[in-house]
């Protein structure tokens, strides 16, 4: 039977209570989300991520949004505290390598295997503040090129990339946590701009939807838009698992039940529930159900890139990141 469709986050605190243990066991997801509130320091993060895989008996993918600046959940003391990408993307793509390539041999060290990051929206004037400097660049080829960057680094790290947020966010105005972005550009500008670097990169692993409405195209939000995945399938070319942004988040409509089944009507592989109660991760797992059997395909080809990190001296990767960053610091 394959495992349900769905990537988890709820698990309240640092350690796995009985119940959570006991409902992860039953629901059997394909993976899970860790956030800050579940991180306390590397040993107790341990046991944490050795907790979940004994919850459903397999080797469950363990992600986490590690970008840096404002979006990393593991910080100092124990972990590095990195700069904001956009920050330093000057340092070029060999700077990006590294960084990434250190965040994560950071989380393989804590048992967490996956990263949902690079960010290859394409960053604008109006880009909105919570999204902005989260991205790497202003340009398509510049994101393109540290994006590849960045998810090389992590795959060399033995941790699998999550390029987001497909097909692209960089020109919302409005943070999809609170409300529906919508975007009126036509749909040669967004080709030209926003799709290409995921385009691009159409040949990772892993990727996450945008919550965004593109006019242009359709009237639903990317996620829930059959469309919007076609276009994802075939105008990007990526083939891919692809999971859902948070359905939790305020830009989609309908009950969380809901939302999941939209989402997985309209062509998505995996659905992201980040923030709930055990009842309301009942709900969304039996919205989302088993992994289809091109998703099961697509799991697969993910986790054969799953590979034990290189051989390197992290001391010297991380002396040669600052001396290329010292600059642009």
């Amino acid at each position: 039977m394959p495992a349900n469709a769905t990537i988890l986050g709820g698990i309240a605190g640092t350690e796995l209570t009985r119940a959570e243990r006991d409902f992860f066991r039953a629901a059997d997801p394909w993976g899970f989300i860790l956030f800050g509130r579940n991180v306390e320091s590397p040993d107790q993060l341990r046991r944490l991520t050795d907790a979940l895989r004994e919850a459903v008996g397999r080797d469950a993918v363990i992600t986490v949004d590690q970008e840096g600046g404002r979006v990393q959940r593991l910080r100092g003391p124990h972990w590095f505290d990195w700069p904001a990408p956009l920050d330093q993307a000057a340092a070029g793509p060999r700077a990006m390598w590294l960084r990434y390539h250190l965040i994560g041999r950071e989380l393989r060290a804590v048992g967490i295997d996956s990263n949902c990051a690079p960010t290859l929206d394409v960053a604008q004037d109006d880009t909105h503040p919570f999204l902005r400097n989260r991205c790497f660049g202003t340009d398509p080829a510049t994101v393109a090129t540290l994006g590849r960057a960045a998810a090389d680094g992590m795959l060399a790290a033995g941790v699998l990339p999550v390029m987001k947020h497909m097909p692209g966010h960089g020109r919302a105005v409005a943070d999809s946590h609170h409300g529906l972005p919508t975007v009126t550009a036509p749909a040669d500008d967004l080709d030209a701009m926003d799709f290409a670097p995921f385009r691009a990169l159409r040949d990772l692993p892993m990727g996450m939807t945008a919550h965004i409405r593109f006019t242009a195209l359709d009237d639903a939000p990317a996620t829930a838009s059959p469309r919007m995945i076609a276009l994802i399938r075939d105008r990007i070319g990526f083939d891919g698992l692809l999971m859902t942004d948070d359905i939790t988040m305020n830009a989609l409509s309908g009950t969380e039940a809901e939302r999941a089944t939209a989402s997985i009507a309209a062509g998505c592989d995996l659905v992201l529930h980040c923030n709930g109660t055990i009842p309301s991760m009942e709900q969304v797992v039996a919205a989302a159900g088993p992994l289809s059997l091109d998703a099961q395909r697509r799991a697969d080809a993910a986790l054969a890139l799953r590979r034990a990190p290189q051989d390197a001296d992290p001391d010297a990767l991380m002396a040669e990141w600052r001396d290329l960053t010292a600059a642009v610091a």
